[in-house]
This record gives C-alpha cells, sequence and structure tokens, in this order.
C-alpha cells in the first residue's frame, strides 16, 4: 500500500499539488524544457511538504469537440476554445510520463495523473497507485469504471454533480472496486468566488456517502491565511488537491487560482495548528487543568462561626473559592447535618466536621 493511500484511510491531512500543465509556462519563462519545468515544480512541491503530485494526461482531439467552447474566466485565460487551449498542452505522452513517475519515486514525493481517455488509464496504471477522476467525467460511467475495475483507489471530483450523478458514479466503483474511495467536493468555477465555494457541502457529502473519505479540489485564489483550505479540513476534507505553479502571476491556464510553494507550507502549517487546537473529542476536563479546576471553583464557606452541634441551615453557608472543600452542588447534603466541631467564620467546609446523617438522627444519639 502506498504512502499516499495510508495518509488517506488514517484520516491525516493529504495535500495534493495540482501541477495539471502549468509547466509548460514557467518552461517559456525560464527558458527551460517542459520535462525540465515539470521535474522543478515536482522538487518543489516536495521541498514545500507536499504528499503528492498530480497531472493531466490528454490529446485535445480525444477530449474536446472542435468546437467546445470555454468554461473559465476569459479575462485571465482568453483563449475560447476548450481545444484551442488544450492543444497548447498535450505534448507529453507514455514516455513522458514514466520519465515523471521514476523521477517522483527518486525525490520521495508520490506521482498521480487525471487519465483522460482509455490509452492514458492503460499506461499511468502501473505509474501511480492512485487513480484520479475529474468532476467532468462524473457522468462517464463507462470511463469510471473502466479506471475502477482496476483495482486501485479512486479520488474522484464531484464539481458541478447532483446527488443523484454522484450516487451513480459511486454505485458503478463500488461495484468493480472495494478499495477506498475518496469524494472530492469542489466547484467548477474557475477561479472560486469566495462566497461560491459552498464548504458545508463537504459535510452533506459525509452525511450522504459515510463509507468515503470526503476530499476537497480548491479553485479558488488563495487566500491570506488560507481559511478556504482549513475550513474545508475542519468540515471533514482529509485529501485536499490545489493547483500549483511557482508563479501566480503568470497570465492564463490555472496559475491566477493556483498555490506556490510559500503557499504550500503556509497551509500545511495551518492545518496543523488546527489539528493542535482541535484535541481531544471526549468530554472530560484535561490533566493540565486540574490546578485550575480546584482553585477556581468554589466551595461551601461558614458565613460566620458555626457552634458544634449546631444543625446546618443554608444561610449559614456562602460560596467562595477555592475548590478545595465541599461543592456547592452538595449544598442540600449539608443542610440539615450537625456541626461536630467549632467551625471558624470563613472556614472551608469539609465532611469530617459535620455529622453522616440529618439533624433529626444526629439529636437521638
Amino acid at each position: 500500500m502506498s504512502a499516499l493511500t495510508e495518509r488517506m484511510i488514517r484520516g491525516d491531512f493529504t495535500l495534493i499539488a495540482e501541477v495539471g500543465v502549468n509547466y509548460y509556462d514557467i518552461a517559456q519563462q525560464r527558458g527551460i524544457t517542459p520535462m525540465e519545468a515539470a521535474k522543478l515544480m515536482c522538487r518543489e512541491a516536495r521541498d514545500a511538504g507536499v504528499h503528492a503530485v498530480k497531472f493531466q494526461t490528454y490529446k485535445a482531439e480525444t477530449l474536446a469537440a472542435a468546437d467546445s467552447p470555454s468554461y473559465w474566466d476569459t479575462s485571465e485565460e482568453p483563449t475560447t476554445s476548450q481545444r484551442e487551449l488544450f492543444k497548447k498542452f498535450d505534448s507529453f505522452g507514455e514516455a513522458e510520463y514514466r520519465e515523471l513517475a521514476s523521477f517522483c519515486d527518486e525525490i520521495g514525493i508520490e506521482f498521480c495523473s487525471t487519465a483522460f481517455d482509455f490509452e492514458s488509464a492503460d499506461y499511468l496504471e502501473e505509474l501511480m497507485s492512485v487513480y484520479k477522476i475529474s468532476s467532468s467525467d462524473l457522468t462517464n460511467l463507462p470511463f469510471i469504471e473502466y479506471q475502477a475495475a482496476k483495482g486501485k483507489p479512486v479520488i474522484m471530483s464531484v464539481g458541478a454533480g447532483d446527488v443523484d450523478e454522484m450516487r451513480a458514479a459511486v454505485a458503478t466503483v463500488e461495484r468493480v472496486n472495494n478499495r477506498p474511495l475518496v469524494l472530492c467536493h469542489c466547484v467548477l468555477e474557475y477561479p472560486t468566488p469566495y462566497a461560491h465555494a459552498n464548504l458545508r457541502r463537504i459535510a452533506s457529502l459525509k452525511e450522504a456517502f459515510p463509507n468515503v473519505i470526503v476530499g476537497y479540489s480548491d479553485h479558488c485564489k488563495p487566500d491570506e491565511c488560507f481559511d478556504v483550505i482549513k475550513t474545508a479540513y475542519t468540515l471533514g476534507a482529509t485529501v485536499v488537491e490545489k493547483h500549483f505553479t511557482l508563479d501566480k502571476t503568470l497570465p492564463g491556464n490555472d496559475h491566477y487560482h493556483a498555490m506556490d510553494p510559500d503557499d504550500a507550507r503556509r497551509i500545511l502549517n495551518g492545518i496543523e495548528f488546527v489539528e493542535s487546537i482541535s484535541g481531544n473529542p471526549d468530554l472530560v476536563f484535561s490533566e493540565t487543568e486540574e490546578a485550575a479546576r480546584l482553585n477556581a471553583r468554589r466551595s461551601i464557606v461558614a458565613r460566620g462561626a458555626i457552634p458544634a452541634g449546631t444543625v446546618m441551615r443554608d444561610d449559614m453557608v456562602t460560596f467562595k473559592r477555592p475548590g478545595t472543600g465541599i461543592a456547592p452542588s452538595e449544598l442540600e447534603k449539608v443542610v440539615g447535618r450537625v456541626a461536630l466541631v467549632d467551625i471558624d467564620d470563613d472556614t472551608i467546609l469539609r465532611w469530617h466536621m459535620l455529622s453522616e446523617g440529618d439533624s433529626a438522627v444526629d439529636a437521638s444519639k
């Protein structure tokens, strides 16, 4: 079992850097080859602490018809044809992904890629430990079944889907695969405005599909404190996928809503802090509260001198700190007992100062 799968099963926070095809722009910017840029991004993600990198494997002609229109913000990415955009970024094939997978194995970060056609799904099988299914294929049940039948864990995004489509996709996976399944909430809006993130759907996914692992594929622009991702985590998304770049100012493609290596570090540090403050869900007090529990609570205290033989009444006492004596919650058990000793004013009452029964019983002794 791969380290990535083990993390997901344990429920550990898992951050996947969606390199996608952003390495083409990085290569052009830095005057290096696309392969050199892809490897550089894998290394930068590894150094930032990211747990896996994910690419996108496709050929424009098999992915989009010639007249497929854009569905992204054209002020950020001006290309209006899907096929025209995808043609810019589809030069990698089996040989290149084999080289990338080998490189990731050498440097210690998991490699995976979303397959967009049957041929890619076949040759990627031996290169990665999990299959990632895009939201765009949520209703492509034959393709979902084909990948799931290969017997690897599946991460499936459900963006732009309704619950019936989600149930059909999950049933398709589970019919041929009993490995871990991750359902990722996401919004197919690039970038996703914060007000459209609808993170409560994460909790709804957990309720509707109690036997799956829930994740989140984030398309929001990085916010200053990464509250979007931290909120997703607190709502139950333990696997988070976010687009990854080395320069968020690059125009077009997925750079404008991606995280960079510094963002990834801040996300991981932020989640570590959230985990540290989340603590133990058991409704008990902590050992570190023991001293405060004694000193900050109150005890029953004599309100004036109480001579031995006096039958205790509630107007003879008050409640003061510390809580080392008889608790105020025991007042009913104190009233009616007899003082066995002289009790000075402002004395914290203790059980040995009082009779064991009520006044009537003690009076008969």
